[in-house]
């Protein structure tokens, strides 16, 4: 499969694809520092804290992924693109909290770690979804 190109638009076909290679990418991202935030430390508040440092990362590789790869936005000015970042924040906060539900849901019912990342993998797959199509919308029209 070719990599995608800034002078070409993706065809349907081949966004769905790309779309989702980048969206497996920030998975692996959030949970990956979820994983080592919580293995830096256990104590009182670690899970708490490593999902909120996995959020964090994932967000910015998705952006940088979705906005220079599967919309081919370009900023206008530093402040243009500090705006483009704030709503495509703003647009993640609903489903960030999908996906936050589903994994301390797991977490609470089964009390595992990899239960509490699946759970996470699961809520970021179900947010990712419904993102595209706000970002799409609002954040890169």
């Amino acid at each position: 499969m070719n990599s995608p190109t800034l002078d070409a638009p993706l065809g349907r076909s081949r966004l769905v694809v790309w779309y989702a290679i980048f969206a497996a990418i920030s998975i692996g991202a959030n949970l990956g520092s979820q994983k080592f935030a919580f293995w830096l430390y256990q104590g009182a508040f670690a899970v708490p804290l490593s999902v909120c440092i996995g959020t964090g990362v994932g967000l910015v590789v998705k952006y940088l992924l979705d906005k220079a790869w599967i919309f081919r936005y370009p900023h206008r000015s530093v402040a243009h693109g500090i705006q483009t970042f704030a709503m495509y924040v703003a647009m993640g906060l609903g489903t960030t909290l999908v996906f936050w539900v589903v994994e301390f849901g797991a977490d609470a019912i089964f009390h595992t770690e990899p239960a509490r990342l699946m759970g996470g993998a699961i809520g970021l797959v179900l947010g990712y979804f419904a993102k595209y199509h706000l970002d799409k919308r609002f954040v890169f029209a």
